[in-house]
């Protein structure tokens, strides 16, 4: 599966769970780590993990291997390594705190729906 494909797949997954401003980054110019970061905020730390747990599922689901995975247990931040996709699913306070999207804020945002402005 193409990069942006995948990349639109994890935020799709995270829209269906009612994940919070999701963005998706182009940062293949900017980085040799990925070609796109995916970012969501959830409302709660349980709700972080369900996030992440249903972009694991959607992948799986998809024929996809199951992405690398760190901050489980109860974690603020959850990032998920699919190789040429990295998800940050944050609570807001975690989100507001690394700025993500300032720190990669030469990155172009890539709309997944056509219901994003």
């Amino acid at each position: 599966m193409e990069s942006l494909q995948l990349a639109k797949e994890f935020a799709e997954a995270f829209a269906d769970k009612v994940g919070q401003d999701i963005k998706i980054l182009k940062v293949e110019e900017l980085t040799t780590l990925a070609d796109y970061f995916v970012l969501v905020t959830g409302q709660s730390n349980t709700q972080v993990r369900a996030l992440a747990d249903a972009a694991e599922d959607r992948l799986t689901e998809l024929g996809l291997p199951a992405p690398r995975r760190e901050g489980r247990g109860g974690e603020s931040w959850v990032l998920m390594d699919a190789g040429s996709v990295i998800a940050h699913v944050f609570t807001r306070e975690a989100r507001e705190y690394y700025q993500l999207e300032k720190l990669w804020a030469d990155a172009d945002i890539v709309k997944f729906d056509d219901s994003e402005n």
